[in-house]
């Protein structure tokens, strides 16, 4: 439930917005569940729920940072140069081009996203929480041009 503070906004003025996240929490055991909330400029913030033991794909945004915020919950986040836990209060930013993974703890968490930057979105590099899953031409294609990332013939 999106609650909209200075609706009656005079022209060029900016809105301010507010959100209840216990209120926009949706959970599924199959799949984590991510709601964008809104949008501001080139940047948008969402709700992310998830279950215990669920796994994010191992993704960067190459033109946009990423930021979460741990509402309840929490888990441990993986990048290529650390593993860090993800703890109520906990924020986490990933600058454009980080790759990382979240996996879930042992209880259902609630996280706060935030992603700003023109293009948003994500290139994969694998999913351990999701059996058959494959990358994309487009996922392929940028693993390809980007130095340091594992061999993408094992990949194909």
């Amino acid at each position: 439930m999106m609650l909209e503070y200075n609706a009656a906004q005079s022209e060029g003025e900016a809105a301010v917005y507010l959100f209840d996240l216990r209120a926009e929490q949706r959970f599924d055991p199959e799949v984590r569940v991510e709601r964008v909330l809104g949008t501001v400029e080139d940047g948008d913030v969402a709700v992310a729920c998830w279950e215990p033991g669920q796994i994010s794909p191992y993704h960067c945004h190459p033109y946009a940072t990423e930021i979460y915020f741990c509402f309840e919950g929490g888990g441990r986040m993986r990048t290529p140069d650390d593993v860090v836990d993800v703890v109520p209060g906990a924020v986490v930013v990933h600058p454009p081009g980080e790759f990382h993974e979240y996996v879930n703890g042992r209880e259902r968490t609630l996280l706060f996203r935030v992603r700003y930057g023109a293009d948003r979105s994500a290139r994969t590099l694998a999913w351990r929480g999701m059996a058959g899953w494959d990358p994309s031409p487009l996922d392929l294609n940028y693993l390809r041009e980007q130095p340091g990332t594992p061999a993408v013939t094992q990949l194909e």
